[in-house]
């Protein structure tokens, strides 16, 4: 009776159901059609259920179905590109974190302190330190990180197949970073128009490195030790010294006690750290012919040299400190070897 009275009468449910259509025929015809978009409705639906009323209130409540199913879709459809600068951002993360796995950031480190520890050999009063001193450390620091890049991407391009057994975790023998990137890396920094230091650091380590005749020095175990002390006991601190001693604070070229003195602990530190460097990369250098110390006379006994040298080094530094006239000097000495008798007690 309702659902006559609902078709039938010009009242609002008719206007939503049926519109302007005034004969019965085909209000019987739209009651039909709505019954069936009713029954698809629910065939598509996911576990909702629908009471079919005839009228147009059963009719709204089809139409309001579709509408919700739509805003839904919609917003899935725009989820990627939310994402993409998420999936951006990890992928500079990877980038960085790679680099820095291929760089050493211990080595940049030292390089940084070498640069710093060596420019103020310099000084020589308190004036000494000024902006100008600070901008010198930093010219000579800025290009020795980016040698370091280059260095290690050449390493590491050369010991591909030995770096996959000794240490696996590195970006090259892990796939991390391909060929390409690592040339393209060498390349820019190898071209770099760099202090005349860089031009001796990069043949020395290039020559270590590279594999072409009479070169790959690091096959050799004595030439491999030359290479690290003279990189890093001659040709840095001196030319870092050089370099704000004449081109920062603008005096003559002179090598004072310090200097010697710097150079004497380096050189005994980098034989130690030359020999030491090898001890866990035994099993991989005897597959591919690699001669180092640490093969010909055993790991036990190489690790305990390079301890001995080690301690020269600090012996050095603590005799040179007591013996110095300057009481800052000998303050600093003992301050430095408290950390050292501690080590010694474990």
């Amino acid at each position: 009776m309702d659902s006559g009275l609902a078709i039938s009468s010009p009242k609002p449910y008719s206007v939503i159901t049926t519109g302007s259509y005034a004969s019965k025929a085909s209000q019987h015809t739209k009651k039909t059609q709505i019954k069936y978009n009713l029954k698809r409705v629910q065939q598509l639906s996911l576990g909702h259920r629908y009471k079919c009323i005839e009228g147009g209130f059963a009719y709204q409540e089809c139409n309001r179905k579709y509408v919700v199913q739509a805003v839904p879709e919609s917003s899935f459809d725009s989820e990627p590109h939310t994402s993409n600068p998420q999936i951006i951002l990890h992928s500079v993360k990877d980038f960085l974190a790679t680099l820095c796995t291929l760089s050493y950031p211990y080595a940049m480190i030292g390089l940084a302190l070498c640069a710093l520890s060596s420019s103020l050999l310099a000084v020589e009063k308190l004036s000494d330190i000024s902006l100008s001193f600070f901008v010198g450390v930093l010219q000579a620091a800025v290009p020795q990180l980016f040698f370091a890049i280059y260095s290690n991407a050449l390493n590491q391009v050369s010991d591909l197949e030995i770096d996959k057994i000794n240490k696996p975790h590195l970006p090259l023998a892990s796939g991390q970073l391909s060929l390409k990137t690592s040339f393209w890396l060498s390349w820019i920094v190898g071209s770099w128009p760099l202090i005349w230091n860089l031009v001796l650091i990069t043949s020395i380590w290039t020559a270590y490195s590279v594999n072409v005749p009479f070169l790959r020095w690091k096959k050799n175990p004595i030439l491999a030790a030359m290479c690290m002390v003279s990189s890093w006991a001659f040709v840095l601190p001196i030319t870092f010294f050089l370099h704000m001693q004449t081109f920062v604070l603008k005096r003559p070229i002179v090598f004072p006690r310090s200097l010697i003195l710097a150079i004497v602990i380096m050189n005994f530190f980098f034989v130690g750290m030359a020999l030491a460097k090898d001890i866990p990369d035994v099993e991989g250098d005897k597959i591919y012919g690699i001669d180092t110390f640490a093969i010909r006379i055993g790991q036990k006994q190489v690790f305990w040299i390079c301890i001995f040298l080690f301690e020269m080094a600090f012996g050095v530094s603590l005799v040179a400190g007591a013996t110095s006239s300057s009481l800052l000097v000998k303050i600093i000495t003992v301050i430095c070897l408290l950390p050292h008798i501690g080590c010694m007690q474990l």
